[in-house]
């Protein structure tokens, strides 16, 4: 790679997959994470391995999955190609970190982040190198404390980097995450970022580390302020139809779900965001003035958290 050895990529993600699976065990303090260690069988067109650690039937989430993968494969899928035709049809390397964690309290919101590398370019030629990743906050009920504290974090994580870079990878959050058959955002957003190669790899890969890092910050503290909540029926049942929608992105707008399955990648591991249980209901409206209805008429609506 240009100015960046493949191998330090690799152990700091591994080492960050361990540090968020170590924190969320110790806070969950009911369920284990099972570890996946896995290998792409020879003769497949992409080959590498990754580690899989899922959580599940917790006492704080229902679903958390953790995923590593270090793949390489004889051609780049069109989802990675779509800002680099130039790229198309050439071999590449990739590896990453991705994590979706599904609570069960629906006072807990629901948390993405992904950090990524791609290294692609013919044989014999210098491969061209990028970084992308984001982490984004998805709750079922809104409170602004929790929203002003995920974008304080992600802000301060960026801001070595230029003043730019918050208020464009927010933007590019907001735009990401985006139902557009519904006219709805995910989330709340956070910030998001692909195809990152400004200033060499060294310092997208340095970008990447200080978004990594940063997670634990950005969301421990939100789950320990929500998690002693009460709940019932009423906030179960409007949290499993919020799932419907964060279904719905995965599968039908979300390019890290595509490049998986595109490039042959492992379906157990790329399908682990998501939730366990999930329902939709036709033409379903909250009713007005109550705290389902403030979630869409307040808080998913993109603005300056802070």
């Amino acid at each position: 790679m240009a100015d960046i050895e493949t191998n330090l990529v690799r152990d700091y993600l591994v080492g960050l997959q361990a540090r968020i699976t170590d924190t969320f065990e110790s806070l969950d303090g009911q369920a284990k994470f099972l570890t996946d260690a896995w290998t792409k069988p020879p003769g497949e067109a992409l080959q590498g391995d990754g580690i899989t650690k899922i959580l599940e039937g917790g006492a704080v989430f229902e679903r958390a999955g953790v995923g590593f993968s270090h793949v390489r494969g004889p051609k780049l899928p069109p989802s990675a190609t779509q800002h680099r035709p130039e790229l198309a049809g050439a071999p590449f390397e990739a590896m990453g970190v991705s994590l979706v964690f599904h609570p069960l309290n629906p006072y807990v919101p629901t948390v993405h982040m992904n950090v990524r590398m791609i290294a692609a370019g013919d044989p014999g030629a210098e491969p061209v190198c990028w970084f992308g990743g984001g982490m984004d906050l998805t709750p079922y009920y809104g409170f602004d404390e929790d929203c002003t504290h995920f974008h304080r974090v992600c802000r301060d994580a960026l801001a070595p980097f230029g003043d730019d870079k918050y208020p464009r990878f927010k933007r590019w959050c907001d735009e990401y995450f985006f139902n557009k058959h519904r006219n709805e955002p995910r989330g709340i957003g956070g910030i998001f970022f692909d195809d990152f190669s400004e200033g060499g790899a060294a310092n997208g890969f340095a970008l990447m580390r200080s978004v990594g890092d940063a997670f634990l910050d950005a969301y421990v503290p939100i789950v320990q302020r929500r998690v002693g909540m009460t709940w019932g029926e009423r906030e179960r049942e409007h949290q499993l139809y919020r799932r419907g929608r964060y279904v719905e992105f995965n599968l039908v707008w979300d390019r890290g779900t595509h490049f998986g399955l595109q490039s042959g990648g492992r379906t157990e591991s790329i399908l682990l965001s998501m939730p366990p249980l999930v329902r939709w209901a036709y033409q379903h409206q909250p009713l007005p003035g109550s705290p389902e209805a403030a979630l869409t008429d307040r808080f998913l609506k993109p603005r300056d958290w802070v």
